[in-house]
């Protein structure tokens, strides 16, 4: 699974995911980058890319309907270790009905992301069934 996010700014999102996920990304080309982790690939593009997929079917720094989601080791770990490189926080680390601890804020182009970790034993559960396939 891949999710792509277009951007007018690639060097700044791409650094912000590479400390938000502590991965490293991977540089197809100067306009496209991938952090790629065993449950799929965050794709970051240079809004130079949008042509190739049709004029105009992609906005930076437009979207209000989709959420990037993670899973982390420990959510309030996560939060203090990247408190100071979050300028919008949505929700600080709260554990929601379902079961997942978790931390929403917004990305440097608006993008809602959700940290989350499973907390209850169902929610844990539901983590281990869909890791499994």
């Amino acid at each position: 699974m891949s999710i792509r996010i277009i951007t007018a700014d690639l060097p700044r999102l791409v650094a912000f995911y590479e400390e938000v996920t502590g991965l490293q990304a991977d540089w197809a080309t100067p306009r496209f980058a991938e952090l790629r982790s065993p449950a799929g690939t965050l794709a970051l593009a240079d809004v130079a890319t949008v042509p190739l997929f049709g004029p105009g079917s992609a906005v930076p720094a437009a979207n209000r309907s989709a959420i990037v989601e993670f899973v982390v080791d420990d959510v309030d770990t996560t939060h203090a270790r990247l408190v100071d490189r979050l300028d919008d926080v949505v929700t600080p680390p709260t554990t929601m009905p379902w079961g997942n601890r978790a931390l929403l804020f917004r990305d440097p182009d608006g993008n809602l992301v959700n940290l989350f970790t499973p907390v209850t034993e169902a929610a844990r559960a539901r983590q281990r069934a869909q890791l499994a396939g």
